[in-house]
């Protein structure tokens, strides 16, 4: 079966799809028992969906061995294989390397210039949440739904916090939708990702100061950061 077919195939059962994204959000490696209870399902059927996702190579297993006797523990974990669904297939991700090397290439000047357009399409991304609720003033607690909600769509799998007394938001992004890209330059690429974040925020604050506080690039479990409220 072609690849396309087979990864559709896969992914068309929502119990499937639910579990995968589980595991992109947790990034710990989970066992069938801890699958059956998560969804409320069967072992044998837990078995069986992540056999079956183990098979598009979207998750990898591998034994733990307790050191207690017995049979080994089967865990399960997200591979480095990104899922992508195209009819008929374009390869969306060459021309991103492409079009993110010829930026590189042209040095400072280019390197503004993605930045620029990474905050840019930030601010895109949040504009048509802040329109559906019609100009009325929004809460903090409203502003970081519309961040969740937005991060979420575009892949970043984000979690926020606020504290209220230092008047700081925590941002945790548990998946990298750059992340192929990214290993040809990181350290490029990471700033626009900042950038892209910058102008998520920008959409929904006045005036913020924001700081990576990780980086999946530096050995951390996810990107961070810290943003500052100035004033709402």
């Amino acid at each position: 079966m072609d690849r396309t077919l087979k990864v559709a195939n896969v992914f068309s059962d929502p119990t499937r799809l639910n579990i995968y994204e589980h595991l992109v959000q947790s990034k710990d490696e989970v066992s069938v028992l801890d699958v059956a209870e998560a969804f409320n399902i069967h072992p044998n059927v837990a078995r069986l969906h992540l056999s079956k996702l183990e098979e598009i190579h979207v998750i990898q297993s591998s034994l733990l061995r307790t050191g207690k006797g017995g049979r080994p523990s089967r865990m399960y974990e997200l591979s480095n294989n990104v899922v992508e669904l195209n009819f008929p297939h374009r390869d969306y991700k060459m021309l991103s390397l492409i079009a993110f090397e010829t930026f590189a290439a042209l040095g400072e000047e280019g390197e503004e210039a993605l930045y620029r357009t990474g905050k840019k399409y930030g601010e895109k991304l949040i504009r048509p949440f802040i329109d559906k609720r019609n100009e009325k003033p929004l809460t903090i607690d409203e502003k970081l739904f519309i961040l969740e909600e937005a991060g979420t769509m575009t892949g970043l799998y984000p979690h926020f916090t606020y504290d209220e007394n230092k008047r700081e938001v925590f941002l945790h992004i548990q998946n990298c939708p750059f992340k192929e890209v990214a290993t040809s330059n990181p350290q490029i690429m990471c700033e626009m990702h900042k950038s892209f974040i910058k102008g998520m925020f920008n959409s929904l604050f006045d005036e913020f100061i924001l700081t990576e506080q990780s980086n999946l690039f530096k050995d951390c479990e996810s990107c961070s950061y810290r943003a500052k409220l100035i004033t709402n």
